[in-house]
Parts: C-alpha cells; structure tokens; sequence
C-alpha cells in the first residue's frame, strides 16, 4: 500500500517523508523491527510504544506510525534518515483502519473461527489442511483481538485463504472485529463458560460471539453441533444461513464414529472413510471434523483432508507432548483453560491405559461470581485418575470435589510447592497433565519438570 492511498481512507497523516513510498511489513515491537518495516507505536496500559521511536529506527524502520509529535532528537535522525513518519489521534484504531482498507483491497476467502475454547487447535488444524492444497495465511498464535488481528491481515502477502482467529471478552468486540476482516466463512467451535464472569450467562455469551455474523461476506456458517446453544442457534437460523454442522454425539451433516483414542493420537471415522490425526483426546477429533466441514467448502478430496490432518503442528501449549529427563510425559495444555477445556482435557487423561495418571490443576480465571461452582463442576469430572494436585485458592474446590481417595489429592498455594511435590514423587511411567488459565504460569511448572 503506498502512504498516498492510506491518506485518502485512513484517519492518519504524513509528518514527515514521501507520500509515493509504500507500507509493507507492520511491526508492533521495536525489537523485531528489521529493514524497511513499518514501526507502530502502540499504547497499552503500562507501556507506551512511541518511548520505542529511535530503537526501531536504529533496527531499520522506513515508516512510523505514531501518536504524538516528535522530540528534537527524533526529528533530526528521522529528516536525515529520510523516515516516513504517520500520525494518528489513536494508533490501535489508525491500525484497524489501515486493515480494514488492506481487507477491502482482498479477493480472497477468509475464514473467522470463534467460540469459548479451542479456538487456536482448530485454526491450526483448519490451516493444515486447507494448506495442503492452497497457500494460507493464519493468524500466529492468539492474537485474536483487535490489535492482533489487524496485524494479521496486515501480514497477507500473496496467499490464496486466511484463516484468522477471533476471541471476545464482552459484548461490541467480536463487532469491532468481524468488521475488519469481512470474513468469507465463520466457523463457531462452541459456547461454553469462558468469560460468563463478565457477560453474565452462557446466553449472552453466544450473543457476544454471534455479533460475528454482522460482518459476514456471505451465508456458510459452521458450528459444533454437539454443544447445546449452538444446536438451537443451528437450527433456528438454517433458512437465513447455510448451517454446517458437525459433532460426534448430535446427528450432524459430519459425524465421527468408530472413534478409537490412544494415547498420542486418535482414528476416526468420517461417512466410512478412516481419519487419523497425531493428536490425543475426544476435542481434537472435534476439531478435525471442523476442518474436514471448512475443507469439504472448499472442494478438497478425502484422501487430500487425511493428508492435511496428518501435517498438524499445534501452537504450543495446546495439549503439547513433551518428554522429560526422567522418562515421565507432560501434557502441556498451560495456555488456558475454562470448563470446557478442562473437561476435555481430564476426559484424555482419563483415558489412557500404561500410565500413572497425574493431573496437575489450577484456577480458571475470569469466572467472577460464577468461579466456585464451575471450579467444583470441574472437581466432580475428576475420576479414575492416580493422583491430583490442584495450585490455586479456587483450584481447592476442584479437590474437595475430586472423586478420589484424599490421600491421592495435594492442594497447595503456589507453583514452587507443586514443583517440590512432584519432583518428590515423579517417575519414568507418569502421565502429567499441566492445565491452568495462563496467569497461573503454569509454564514454569512444565519447564521444571522438563529437568526432573
């Protein structure tokens, strides 16, 4: 895009530099800036990205996007350096804007995932398999909020599909959002407990999440036919949209059946075809039926969709496998988690045969008023396993409902405990689940016993 055209569809404008000299790579982080790139200031609650001006010029910034006039200093290297310097009232929305001017320049199809969890696991897999046939942009991790995704569409080079992400933690965001990006195709995994702290129910949250809808370009919109709300919603809206569905227990247009789970990887079966993808538990087949719905759109063959399945590669964090020195196997599942997530999780823990099963638990944060009674929903879904030990104040309602014997349950306050707990008692046969929301840094405790 040269600076010329943003001008003219952006509130935003030129300081200092050349109106004719295009804007390619968007970078929020001075430290990633490399030659040619364009630095965006951004300000955030406890840091301000215009402090980072000159580190990203020394890094080889061409443009600047800023929010505030230039000191002397600055504009003495940016005129001699022959910067392009863009100022904006607010640079999180002057990035939106520039986004949603990219997007409108876009022929391609752009398909938006939403839902409580599992959000990054289905983009990802949804990205694998349509990658086998198409070049695909994705958004990178979760940054899946109005300042990630804008970046994401901002990364499109010369790709065929996008496949970006879209998280909410209230009502308006999820509009902000689906406005930008105009997707092609929605994809909802699920409506569950995530965030009912702030929005007040589960309705409100499939109100929150539906504002999806508003900025649909098009009428395919694809759910989880296995969750309840969405089920209803389905059925509700099948003369106003073209609803594909997909689930394991629900009558669907997709259904799993002949589901056989080990413990590193699940077979499955799709209208008599066999499916095999090299991820462990129920929620993971869930999402490859997503991704054979969405690839199923977009006219790719059976034996294509298995290929692409059997190419995932997770976003770290996401039910990640990792070995440890002492022979024991972590499940590494830290980044977040709610109801839903948890449940899934233990359900794979559950589930496997050869193994000391040990789940490490932590609190769900975000669930307001609503925190003791989903923290003891999770408790009573804690069975048939060999040992618990729950980290966290809220994390204690989880034991208390645990149905195991006592002497198979440790709660303790904080990370450094569990770790001493567990380097006590680990060995080479143990299964370990680590599963918290990300503020408890339930990462450290991975790391730890990585060394064990």
């Amino acid at each position: 895009m040269k600076i010329c055209d943003v001008l003219k569809n952006v509130e935003i404008e030129l300081i200092f530099g050349d109106d004719t000299a295009e804007l390619t790579t968007f970078e929020r982080d001075s430290r990633k800036i490399k030659n040619g790139y364009c630095y965006v200031a951004i300000v955030g609650e406890k840091f301000d990205g215009n402090d980072f001006i000159l580190e990203s010029i020394k890094n080889g910034a061409e443009s600047i996007i800023c929010s505030r006039d230039l000191m002397e200093d600055e504009i003495e290297i940016v005129k001699n350096k022959k910067i392009n310097v863009l100022k904006a009232k607010n640079t999180i929305v002057a990035i939106q804007d520039i986004a949603k001017y990219r997007r409108s320049l876009l022929n391609i199809p752009i398909i938006a995932i939403t839902g409580s969890v599992g959000k990054t696991s289905t983009k990802d897999t949804i990205a694998s398999v349509l990658s086998f046939k198409f070049k695909v942009l994705k958004t990178e991790g979760n940054l899946n909020n109005d300042i990630g995704l804008p970046f994401t569409i901002l990364r499109y080079k010369d790709e065929d599909v996008m496949v970006v992400e879209m998280g909410m933690n209230g009502f308006n965001q999820m509009r902000v959002l689906t406005n930008i990006a105009k997707p092609t195709l929605i994809v909802v995994t699920n409506i569950g407990t995530a965030h009912i702290g702030i929005l007040g129910s589960r309705e409100n949250i499939l109100k929150a999440k539906m504002e999806i809808l508003e900025g649909l370009k098009g009428n395919t919109v694809i759910v989880n036919n296995d969750n309840d709300l969405l089920y209803k919603w389905g059925m509700g809206n099948n003369n106003k949209y073209n609803v594909i569905t997909y689930g394991i227990n629900e009558p669907s247009l997709y259904n799993a059946e002949n589901i056989d789970a080990h413990e590193d990887y699940s077979e499955f079966e799709i209208n008599n075809s066999k499916f095999r993808i090299n991820v462990a538990g129920e929620h993971f087949v869930l999402n490859s039926l997503c991704a054979y719905s969405v690839g199923k759109v977009f006219n790719l063959s059976d034996d294509e969709i298995k290929k692409g399945l059997l190419d995932l590669k997770l976003t770290e964090k996401r039910m990640q496998k990792i070995d440890t020195n002492c022979g024991a196997i972590v499940i590494n599942d830290a980044y977040n988690a709610n109801y839903d997530s948890m449940k899934a999780a233990i359900e794979y823990l559950r589930s496997v045969n050869n193994h000391r099963k040990i789940a490490i638990l932590g609190d769900m944060l975000e669930l307001g008023d609503f925190s003791e009674k989903i923290h003891i929903d999770v408790g009573k879904e804690v069975y048939d396993i060999d040992l618990l030990i729950t980290v966290g104040k809220e994390a204690k309602n989880i034991a208390d409902n645990a149905k195991l014997e006592r002497n198979k349950i440790f709660c303790f306050d904080n990370n450094d405990e569990a770790i001493a707990k567990i380097k006590e008692i680990i060995d080479e046969n143990d299964l370990i689940l680590v599963k918290a929301s990300n503020g408890m840094k339930f990462s450290d405790i991975v790391e730890k016993i990585k060394t064990f």
